[in-house]
C-alpha cells in the first residue's frame, strides 16, 4: 500500500476539488497527478489563459458568417444579376419582326408628252 501525506487546503477549495475528482475520477489521487501531468505536457502555467473559450469562438464566427453572407449579397446584386441579365439579352433570339414588303409604286397615269424633239429637217440654218 502506498503511503499518504498531507497537505492543507481551505475548506471550500478542498470541498470543490473532492467534488471534481468523484465527478471524473475514480480517486483524489488520480485527478491531482492528471492534472500536474496535464500542465507538465502541455508546458502551460495553471495561471495562463489558454484563449477564448467555445462560446467566444462561436459568436466570432457567427459574426464573421453574416458579414460574408452580406458580402456576397452585394456581390449578386451588383456585379452577377446584372451581368447574368447581359449575357441572357445577347443570346436571346426573337423572332423578326415582320416588316411589310417594299413593293414598287407603279404610276397609273403615265406621261405621254413629249418634252424634247428631233428636228426634221437638216439645214443648217437658225
Amino acid at each position: 500500500m502506498d503511503s499518504f501525506i498531507g497537505i492543507r487546503f481551505k475548506k471550500e477549495t478542498a470541498k470543490r476539488f473532492q467534488t471534481f475528482s468523484r465527478t471524473y475520477f475514480k480517486s483524489h489521487t488520480e485527478a491531482m497527478a492528471t492534472m500536474l501531468d496535464f500542465f507538465f505536457y502541455n508546458e502551460i502555467s495553471p495561471k495562463e489563459k489558454l484563449g477564448p473559450t467555445g462560446r467566444t469562438i462561436e459568436a466570432k464566427l457567427l459574426k464573421r458568417i453574416n458579414a460574408v453572407i452580406a458580402i456576397m449579397r452585394d456581390v449578386e446584386k451588383t456585379q452577377t444579376k446584372p451581368t447574368v441579365a447581359m449575357i441572357q439579352s445577347l443570346f436571346e433570339t426573337e423572332e423578326p419582326r415582320k416588316k411589310p414588303m417594299l413593293i414598287e409604286k407603279k404610276y397609273t397615269k403615265e406621261n405621254k408628252e413629249v418634252r424634247f424633239v428631233e428636228k426634221q429637217k437638216r439645214s443648217n440654218q437658225l
